[in-house]
């Protein structure tokens, strides 16, 4: 028989304000030390009242305008009751049936809209540690930290279209200045509900929660073994158990960590300590600060630069890098301007330079990107060198590996390093006969069609001429030279 996957994600978020959610304890994700970050509040201590931490309200509700969604005039938080000794409290304070967004929308690759039902406000748990003795160690440090729990309608139908859901929402979190969302900061966590039926059906099958999967890679992986696991017990006559599992990435297999065969009475109620909040005002305010998005930039970046989506997305994804290009592009095109030469192919090889010549310089050097003393005005100014020919790609690289440990000016570096491409016709006619002196066979190779060999005789000529030589000018001599 064949299955149909259908999966739907919820995704958790620490939101990055300053403070927690009901206190004025720091949100700091990179403390070390356990229970650094704690107070009265956040440890549920007897008399202790909350107070709603607005930023972070205003945050969600900027995605909730990034994804186009419904916001009500007001909202409130509700008590979810259970108990575990990460929950200092003995209950949660979360949002149930009015959540601060509801209805949005997001695009995937493919052009498939993903819906988004919900995204609400909640307060994040402690942290729980097993060392290898079997003891169990609470870290009270996330306890109270804002968490964004958004949820979406069962619309993915496979694991990739699962994971490319989670990276878009990853980066409209980012966008939208709500989350740093770093999965291998436990900044953002995702979970899977995935669950199989015969093709051409339209019941849901028995629903399986992959829970807190700390990688896109895993969220895949974890997906894709599930979906066998499911079709491999229905294929041999026996029922899926509606459970949660976790992904474990060292027998690369999911595992069952408890079975749920009802759902759990969390007993919500509206938090008696917490007034409603009103937020028409914000919302409307917000509305107009929404900033660019990664679906807009995207386009922008093929209409502006006419560079290729591959490119795009690695801009998209890296902010400061795309920042980086946008203001080399931007002193590109003054650049060109001045020198009344044609801004085609430049804003690609713009691309090439940053995303191979410069990361392979970076990496030879040690430096990392955010520390290069090179500015994107130096970039657009070699990168107009090599446009206008005034220097070989083989002295613009050895001028980009100068520049990124010492910044300073492109071209008064080529003239110290004395780089710059002659227009000595003599010069370069001497040079070429050197090269057809010194290499018979090439010359043969040439002339009995093996035209590599005119390219390797270029190469030679420009050795000899250390990068001076114009390429072009260097291969008319070498035809006129050879009898061609």
């Amino acid at each position: 028989m064949e299955y149909e996957t259908v999966i739907g994600l919820e995704i958790h978020s620490e939101l990055a304000t300053r403070s927690k959610m009901f206190c004025s304890s720091p949100n700091n994700p990179e403390e070390t030390i356990p229970n650094t970050n704690i107070c009265p509040v956040c440890m549920g201590h007897p008399g202790t009242l909350p107070a709603a931490n607005m930023e972070a309200v205003r945050r969600v509700i900027m995605v909730g305008h990034a994804l186009g969604a419904t916001i009500p005039d007001s909202s409130k938080f509700d008590r979810k009751n259970y108990f575990y000794p990460d929950l200092p409290k003995g209950y949660q304070i979360s949002q149930y049936d009015l959540p601060l967004v509801e209805k949005g929308l997001i695009k995937i690759s493919s052009g498939k809209d993903i819906r988004i039902t919900r995204v609400h406000l909640e307060e994040d748990t402690a942290s729980s540690v097993h060392d290898k003795e079997g003891n169990s160690l609470v870290d009270f440090n996330r306890a109270g930290v804002p968490l964004m729990e958004l949820v979406t309608e069962p619309d993915m139908r496979s694991a990739q279209e699962a994971r490319e859901a989670a990276e878009e929402l990853q980066l409209i979190f980012q966008y939208a200045g709500a989350s740093k969302a770093r999965m291998d900061k436990g900044e953002m966590r995702v979970e899977a509900n995935v669950s199989i039926r015969p093709v051409g059906t339209q019941e849901l099958g028995t629903k399986v929660e992959l829970k807190n999967i700390n990688s896109f890679k895993n969220v895949e992986k974890a997906i894709e073994f599930e979906v066998e696991r499911q079709k491999a017990l229905l294929e041999n006559g026996e029922k899926v158990e509606q459970q949660t599992r976790g992904w474990d990435d060292n027998k690369q297999e999911t595992v069952m960590q408890r079975i749920k065969e009802s759902a759990h009475d969390y007993r919500y109620f509206p938090d008696p300590d917490l007034p409603r909040l009103e937020i028409a005002s914000i919302r409307d305010e917000l509305k107009t600060q929404v900033p660019e998005l990664p679906a807009a930039k995207r386009k922008r970046f093929k209409e502006q630069f006419n560079i290729d989506d591959e490119a795009i997305e690695i801009f998209v994804r890296n902010k400061e890098l795309s920042e980086f290009y946008e203001s080399a592009a931007s002193e590109l095109k003054e650049w060109l301007s001045t020198e009344g030469a044609d801004s085609d192919g430049a804003y690609k090889l713009l691309r090439n330079y940053m995303l191979s010549d410069m990361v392979r310089a970076l990496d030879e050097a040690g430096v990392i990107f955010g520390d290069m003393k090179m500015d994107a005005e130096n970039l657009a100014e070699l990168i107009t060198l090599i446009t206008t020919k005034k220097i070989s790609s083989r002295g613009a690289k050895d001028l980009l590996a100068h520049m990124v440990t010492n910044g300073g000016d492109p071209t008064e570096i080529a003239k110290d390093k004395d780089i710059f491409q002659t227009t000595d016709v003599g010069a370069l006619e001497e040079a070429v006969r050197v090269v057809i002196a010194q290499n018979e066979k090439a010359v043969k190779e040439y002339k009995e069609g093996k035209t590599n060999a005119l390219q390797f005789m270029v190469g030679m000529t420009m050795k000899g001429m250390r990068g001076k030589g114009n390429p072009e000018a260097i291969r008319k001599i070498l035809l006129k030279e050879l009898g061609s």
